[in-house]
């Protein structure tokens, strides 16, 4: 069989790119297998989607040569306002302000767009020698064995390496066929997503107001721009989404509020439907899940992206060690580390986006007092305060050498 790598990688998306990048500079041969042809991915039509990176990830991007390729075109954030209220009534009593200057690292994260991240990753995929990418084919059969795995493609070309990984997104086919189970539930909301002009800057903010339907980030992009993030009941959104451009603006302004002046639709409008979904384990024979098809949360932190940058540089720093001691880097026990590693953090992170999602999606009036009350008591001790704002950094727990 000619086509070997270390390890082979199904999905091309975000995490696929970055892992691969992580482990070549390690010295792995890899290979990644993604569904789409190379020319849809390709596509750089602004389409309003952005991530809000922690300063953790970012350490991670610019460690794996991908930041120096974007970082002039991202929003520093440097400041996160929080508060809880109804769509045209303002906040509540109590709201939380956490303010980067707090801690000594610099900018909470930074916002950076759908539309460069991609390209900076296909870009460094392509100029790095030890990576190949395989597009427009879909993996339709695995089969590990004692030295590898073996995945047939629905071309019937074959692939080998020594161990696969799943970054596949929350419906993953590599899991599915490894016979891993989920454990998970829908929330009957639908997060919008798009890019928003405004008429005043925005100074690096990022607000999460909290309304009974579901929560609304509103997180700064360069210039007077805006990427939000709009949690609504299914029904609702399905209605929004079904307005003219003009009437959907109209629908968002008393929720949007009118502290950044008028506003203005820019790029695409995207529904997601919003689920909690959890991998029973992050490995089986030879396999291993990273980001989504490990773990898919509720975007109330925007800790996604992030969470799945974590597994990554837990992944390369496991994969890495191993082979320096002349492991079989598929081995059970290798890769039981790596989930020992992740397993704990996602279930933890999962745990309170669903529960915070759960709490401030109530209208209940004393409910919503004791929110703020909570709020208020936050905002208030230093020492708690400043916790989470190195939390909301990603600069808690324990970091793989590539977030140092």
């Amino acid at each position: 069989m000619d086509d070997n790598s270390d390890i082979l990688i199904v999905g091309g998306g975000l995490n696929g790119p970055a892992l691969a990048l992580g482990l070549a500079q390690a010295g792995f041969g890899v290979t990644v297998i993604d569904a789409l042809p190379a020319a849809t991915r390709g596509e750089a039509e602004f389409d309003g989607r952005a991530y809000a990176l922690a300063l953790a990830s970012v350490r991670l991007l610019r460690a794996i040569g991908v930041w120096q390729a974007v970082g002039d075109k991202s929003q520093p954030m440097l400041e996160i306002r929080v508060s809880d209220g109804h769509a045209g009534q303002g906040g509540g009593f109590f709201g939380l302000d956490f303010d980067h200057a707090e801690i000594e690292e610099g900018p909470m994260g930074h916002m950076l767009e759908d539309r460069f991240l991609r390209g900076a990753f296909l870009d460094a995929m392509a100029a790095e020698p030890r990576i190949t990418q395989v597009s427009g084919e879909q993996v339709v059969a695995q089969a590990a064995d004692a030295t590898g795995i073996t995945l047939t493609l629905a071309s019937g070309r074959m692939l080998r390496g020594k161990v696969v990984v799943g970054c596949d997104g929350r419906q993953s086919g590599t899991a599915l066929r490894a016979g891993i189970k989920r454990t998970g539930w829908a929330y009957g909301q639908t997060a919008l997503v798009c890019a928003i002009a405004h008429e005043r800057p925005h100074n690096g903010v990022a607000h999460q107001f909290f309304m009974p339907p579901g929560p609304l980030a509103i997180l700064p992009l360069p210039g007077n721009r805006s990427s939000i993030v709009w949690s609504e009941t299914e029904e609702m959104a399905r209605t929004f989404m079904g307005l003219s451009d003009a009437d959907f603006v109209t629908a968002l302004r008393p929720r949007f509020g009118d502290f950044l002046g008028e506003i203005s639709l820019e790029g695409k409008r995207f529904a997601y439907p919003l689920n909690l979904t959890v991998a029973n384990a992050f490995v089986a024979d030879r396999l291993a899940l990273v980001g989504d098809a490990a773990h898919g949360m509720h975007p109330i932190a925007g800790q996604g992206l992030n969470a799945g940058l974590r597994d990554i540089g837990a992944l390369v720093q496991v994969l890495k060690e191993a082979a320096r001691r002349g492991e079989d880097i598929g081995a059970a026990d290798v890769l039981a580390r790596y989930q020992e590693w992740r397993r704990f953090d996602t279930a933890s992170l999962a745990m309170a986006t669903d529960l915070t999602n759960r709490l401030f999606s109530k209208d209940n009036p004393l409910l919503r007092l004791g929110r703020d009350i909570g709020m208020g008591v936050i905002g208030s001790l230093p020492r708690l305060r400043r916790g989470f704002i190195r939390e909301a950094a990603g600069l808690t727990g324990d970091l793989p050498e590539l977030m140092r």
